[in-house]
């Protein structure tokens, strides 16, 4: 199977730097009609605004980077119809929620979603919420995601230093490792209680993942649990998701090879960098 490029990342410095973007302006008419469309099959759907990456750069730990503001019609018809402008980046962080007993908690999107049926970790498009005196601060965007999703607030996690920035193409997730007290069935136990209170909850299902076994294809790339990789040691499998990433399920003998992807040493000594013009 193919490695995810996964790149521990230490600090985050983001900020708010709003500009036209051109593929919003040009394709508005066939943006507007798809949207149209999609509302016809989900009325629950709103065109709220979002926040899209303009400009990155990694290097040393630190990524940072300048946001954009559009709507999220625009938004979504940029990811349906494939990426077309590459002048923007989905940037954006997931709540990589594991239960005690070392199990990862995931959602399954409800019908009523743009993401139908997909599963991922708590997480959700920055929003102009998110941005505070011009600084974009994703982990307080992602603790959000965690609470609307789940129920779950700070007080009921432990939440790890750093992030594990995942680069898939357009996108970046970052996985914001969380820890709960509670092994997985009674945290899962606890979260449908929560989404069986809700009018019109984001989630449908939770789903345990404790090992290969447990798998969906509805995880999408972003998801590194959806690319896992096995290997034998000391006689049986583990369970490594993606090198560098810290949050996998461990053989009670050894520990995972923390060996680095192929290009990620350059990237993090020399940094990357993306800024396009729009």
């Amino acid at each position: 199977m193919t490695d995810l490029p996964v790149v521990p990342v230490e600090r985050l410095e983001f900020r708010l730097a709003p500009r036209p973007w051109r593929f919003a302006e040009q394709r508005r008419a066939e943006i507007d009609a798809y949207f149209a469309r999609l509302k016809r099959d989900r009325p629950a759907l709103w065109n709220g605004r979002v926040l899209l990456l303009h400009e990155w750069s990694l290097a040393d730990g630190l990524l940072r980077g300048a946001f954009l503001e559009t709507d999220f019609a625009s938004y979504i018809a940029w990811r349906d119809w494939g990426f077309p402008d590459a002048a923007v980046t989905n940037c954006f962080a997931q709540a990589a929620l594991r239960a005690a007993d070392g199990a990862y908690l995931l959602g399954v999107m409800g019908a009523h979603t743009a993401g139908a049926g997909t599963i991922y970790f708590p997480s959700g498009t920055p929003d102009p919420g998110d941005a505070n005196n011009g600084t974009v601060d994703l982990e307080r965007g992602v603790m959000r995601e965690l609470t609307e999703e789940t129920g779950l607030t700070r007080d009921d996690v432990t939440v790890r230093p750093g992030w594990q920035a995942v680069l898939v193409g357009p996108r970046i997730a970052l996985m914001k490792a969380m820890d709960s007290a509670k092994p997985a069935d009674a945290l899962r136990s606890h979260i449908a209680g929560y989404l069986r209170s809700q009018a019109t909850p984001e989630l449908a299902d939770i789903r345990i993942v404790r090992g290969v076994a447990d798998i969906d294809p509805k995880m999408p790339p972003l998801c590194p649990l959806s690319s896992p990789r096995t290997s034998t040691r000391c006689g049986r499998d583990y369970w490594n998701p993606g090198d560098q990433f810290g949050l996998m399920l461990r053989s009670p003998c050894a520990s995972p090879s923390r060996r680095p992807l192929r290009g990620l040493l350059r990237m993090r000594r020399r940094g990357v960098s993306k800024q396009r013009p729009n």
